[in-house]
């Protein structure tokens, strides 16, 4: 499958076989691009993983897919029919996570929703659903996950974006929703940090073959957009992966309340539409003025 790992991370990556032996991880979007890789990089190295979705079968597909690069077959637990937003689902989660494993270590925060819009088009219940998703869905999982965390003195990592940090068009809801889960990060470091609780963020920029880059694009190729990346390449999961490695291992074991930026420096260069994506900027702003 494209942009998942395979046991050459390992060999050929600098961080240590086996770092994260006898350790569990709970991924919720476990099944999609981002959360997918972060999970695996955690089963190569070590873990084992619960993969949190809505989708049963997509969840389960992708459990079994990453469980090959583990030890054993029953390294790694797919539960389905889990909302984020519902507390009762995350705490059945957790249990059954607990269930099968005995524990939980880590948890990435990283079930999403994403699609262009602008403010004429967006609703206000679609405004609303992404924010449930995206940030109450991060509450809810670090509260279900909660007691394991302290008994454990575990790690938290959200999964947040770089939308907000420039007025990004088309990208009201994400953004807010984004902004949200940063805030949420901090005070959360700062009050669980006395229970041995890590807290911090990993900000994806522009990543390959993601479904968040194919919805940002509009469809339209991302060669152009490339170019203005100052380290002139797309990101890949792989170092997606690997600023999550560093941030669960004991490298970062004195590192809370911050947000690791995975994007090539190109945040410092505007809002990702206007720069990256001009084009469909243009054809989404045509339709808006269009109405007035």
């Amino acid at each position: 499958m494209p942009n998942t790992l395979d046991k050459s991370y390992v060999q050929n990556g600098p961080w240590r076989d086996g770092v994260f032996q006898g350790k569990v991880v709970f991924v919720t979007g476990g099944a999609g691009t981002i959360c997918r890789v972060q999970a695996e990089a955690m089963v190569l190295l070590g873990a084992k993983a619960a993969i949190i979705g809505r989708n049963v079968e997509k969840t389960k597909k992708a459990a079994a897919e990453i469980a090959e690069l583990g030890d054993s077959a029953d390294c790694v637990l797919g539960i389905g029919g889990v909302d984020v937003r519902e507390v009762a689902d995350m705490k059945r989660a957790v249990e059954q996570t607990v269930a099968a494993f005995g524990r939980i270590d880590y948890v990435i925060a990283g079930a999403a929703g994403n699609f262009l819009a602008d403010m004429t088009n967006l609703s206000s219940r679609a405004f609303k659903t992404v924010l449930d998703i995206d940030l109450v869905g991060s509450y809810n999982t670090v509260k279900a996950t909660l007691s394991e965390l302290a008994k454990n003195k575990g790690a938290v990592l959200f999964v947040s974006a770089t939308l907000h940090y420039t007025g990004t068009p088309l990208q009201a809801h994400v953004s807010a929703a984004k902004a949200g889960v940063d805030a949420l990060s901090n005070v959360l470091a700062v009050e669980l940090g006395p229970l041995g609780i890590r807290c911090n963020c990993i900000a994806p920029g522009l990543i390959g073959g993601t479904e968040g880059v194919d919805r940002l694009s509009g469809g339209l190729p991302v060669t152009d957009a490339v170019k203005k990346i100052p380290l002139q390449r797309p990101g890949l999961t792989k170092d997606i992966a690997d600023g999550t490695v560093y941030l669960f291992s004991p490298a970062a074991s004195y590192t809370t309340g911050t947000i690791l930026v995975v994007d090539g420096g190109a945040w410092h260069l505007g809002n990702l539409m206007g720069t990256h994506f001009p084009e469909t900027l243009k054809r989404k702003q045509s339709v808006l003025k269009s109405k007035f």
